[in-house]
């Protein structure tokens, strides 16, 4: 490097480091024994109560937010390396996920064992999503593929942690907070297990930063210089995952740090991985330690994840980041085909709708221990038909809107879960749940519809100039996506007694469904069904790409606006009557396809009738698996849907 890059490097870190412990003395003086910076500095040095609380509780609680923050932004920086993705990081590639997952798997089942090996346990998960991760994504690790591979592990992991979270209320109680990242510690017991194994993480990725700094040049002249690609590649993950796991393991899942401050530093001009690798850890230091400052100043005397604080400032990084990440890929226009053999309608109809007919037939007739087909008794027909008849509706009002979603991005992955429509319905009711506690949680759906309009606003307002380039709607529902599952973690700490419930909700249940539900699912079905078959034509036209569409006439940004509006509009229908329940737009349209081909009227008729079975379905194991205990419909369907899923990655 040159004296020039040298110098602004040092200056830089010298001007990172008087931040840092601007931020810290402000973070020393925070808390509810109160006192100031003055006496701080007098005090400290001398027993007494000013030095007892920052050497048993602040004191802890800075270092770790200094060390979590640095791991963070470090595993983040080798993470874009080695996906090429800006958008990588160990909150959107699911590695904390898997991580949080493990623990409170470990929490229900093996509490012993979490006890002695926290690290361990939190290691096998964030290794296991990294796994899967790069196994799916394949050897191009294109950036798109990349992230979208992230999410669905993301919500997988997501949705069975909600469903021990909400069986095992009990014994995951403690886990809410900490599963939203805070920096709280009681002692030195945490820094001193994560501060070694940073350490060493440490030194490894530094050794690291040449052979990343080849590598980066591409792998074909990595391999032509004589690197061991592969070992550089398992040495590099290794290290990000050991970094993202220690971190997980002490202070729990906090997200977005690790995408922005490696972004901050290459913006500040740091070139080759060695200043990279420094310059992100002292960044990822500041912005934690800042956000847990910003975090208790914002609502002093009460304990705010700092995770909060992160996402609510990530969130729109993350937002621009998706934007200029998406503006830089070529414009794919790949056709999205099916069966070059489809099954007639005539065949195939009537066959689901006699598995239809049989499911429907043992829902209503199976309670999970006793058989009866007396449908006319109380419990029967004002309870068990209902919430039967509403999951195939909603379901099939769910597998409509992954058929429109997928059509106008050419996109087999888009679906409402993919472009944050139904992450941002949860915070949307979470945050309704926050602002008015005593609501009823009928109410929630309100909330719901406000964060879907949300979601689809931000697509709108940012796509538009781009004629709404099928990646760049992609990859900004990523981002959407993980944003609304940050803040609904954060909400579901600040909701309290209501979790139990607002769990449930978020989901996605059709416990307690009566006639009025029914009633309300078929207007909604009736209201939509008719523009969604009039907008097929366009979307068959689309499917051949932009061009081709253009040329027979179609006015391609109408097109795309509408179908937007009609396929959010229709997740927000499902969304108010259930809750958050994703994958069966995922599922239901890719099996359709496989059956009929790509042309979308058939296409929607089939994935209809597929996805009403598929909740209904998972309604049903959901009812009877652990009876008189109930699993949450849309969870079924995230462990019903998930392998044919990351089966369908493989493949794509």
């Amino acid at each position: 490097m040159s004296s020039h890059g040298l110098k602004k490097s040092f200056v830089l870190l010298t001007g990172g480091f008087f931040l840092l412990c601007l931020l810290s003395l402000v973070h020393l003086t925070q808390g509810q024994a109160d006192y100031s910076v003055s006496e701080l500095m007098a005090e400290v040095w001398s027993e007494g109560r000013v030095q007892d609380i920052v050497l048993s509780l602040r004191l802890p609680r800075l270092v770790i937010g200094i060390l979590a923050g640095g791991a963070l932004a470090v595993a983040g920086a080798a993470m874009q390396t080695l996906t090429r993705n800006p958008l990588a990081s160990p909150g959107t590639l699911g590695v904390n996920a898997g991580a949080f997952f493990f623990v409170v798997a470990a929490m229900v089942f093996f509490p012993g064992f979490l006890g002695q090996f926290p690290f361990l346990t939190a290691l096998m998960g964030a290794a296991l999503s990294s796994c899967m991760v790069i196994v799916l994504a394949g050897r191009q690790m294109e950036p798109v593929r990349v992230a979208l591979t992230g999410m669905i592990i993301s919500l997988f992991f997501s949705s069975v942690t909600g469903a021990l979270q909400l069986l095992f209320e009990n014994k995951t109680n403690g886990l809410f907070l900490w599963g939203s990242g805070t920096l709280i510690q009681l002692n030195w017991q945490g820094v001193s297990f994560a501060g070694p194994v940073i350490a060493l993480a440490l030194v490894g990725v530094l050794m690291l930063a040449r052979p990343l700094d080849t590598f980066s040049l591409g792998e074909d002249i990595a391999s032509s210089l004589g690197q061991n690609v592969s070992l550089v590649k398992l040495s590099t993950w290794s290290v990000a995952i050991v970094l993202s796991a220690v971190t997980v393991s002490v202070v729990g899942p906090i997200g977005f740090i690790g995408l922005m401050a490696p972004h901050i530093v290459r913006m500040l001009g740091m070139k080759g991985h060695l200043l990279v690798f420094v310059h992100s850890f002292l960044w990822g230091a500041i912005m934690l330690v800042g956000a847990d400052v910003l975090g208790r100043f914002i609502q002093p005397g009460q304990e705010v994840p700092v995770g909060a604080m992160t996402a609510l400032i990530g969130g729109p990084w993350l937002l621009y980041l998706a934007w200029r990440a998406a503006r830089s890929l070529k414009r794919s226009d790949k056709q999205m085909g099916g069966t070059t053999s489809p099954v007639s309608l005539k065949i195939i109809v009537p066959v689901i709708a006699g598995l239809i007919s049989m499911m429907v037939v043992v829902a209503f007739s199976f309670n999970g221990s006793v058989w009866s087909f007396d449908w006319t008794g109380t419990v029967m027909w004002n309870f068990r038909i209902p919430r039967v008849i509403t999951a195939f509706f909603v379901g099939a009002l769910l597998a409509i809107t992954g058929v429109l979603l997928q059509g106008i991005l050419r996109n087999p992955l888009a679906d409402a879960s993919v472009i944050g429509v139904t992450s941002m319905s949860g915070a949307g009711a979470m945050l309704l749940l926050v602002l008015f506690p005593s609501i009823p949680i009928a109410f929630l759906p309100l909330g719901g519809v406000f964060g879907a309009a949300l979601a689809l606003g931000i697509i709108l307002i940012t796509a538009w100039k781009n004629n709404f380039q099928p990646m760049l709607v992609a990859l900004m529902g990523i981002a959407i996506a993980a944003f609304g599952s940050a803040v609904i973690q954060v909400f579901v700490v600040k909701a309290k007694l209501a979790v139990a419930a607002a769990l449930v909700w978020l989901s996605g249940s059709t416990y307690g469904k009566g006639w009025d539900d029914v009633q309300m699912a078929v207007i909604m079905l009736a209201v939509f069904i008719v523009p969604a078959i009039y907008v097929t034509r366009e979307l068959d036209a689309l499917t051949f790409g932009d061009d081709v569409a253009a040329g027979l006439g179609l006015s391609v940004r109408r097109a795309r606006v509408w179908t937007l509006v009609l396929g959010v509009a229709l997740s927000a229908a499902a969304v108010s009557l259930v809750g958050t329940i994703g994958f069966i737009g995922l599922v239901a349209p890719h099996i359709a396809r496989r059956l009929v081909g790509f042309r979308h009227l058939p296409l929607m008729i089939v994935s209809s009738m597929l996805g009403g079975l598929l909740l209904v379905t998972a309604d049903f194991i959901g009812r009877v698996l652990i009876a008189p205990k109930e699993i949450p419909s849309g969870l079924v369907v995230a462990l019903i849907g998930t392998p044919y899923l990351l089966y369908l990655l493989r493949k794509i």
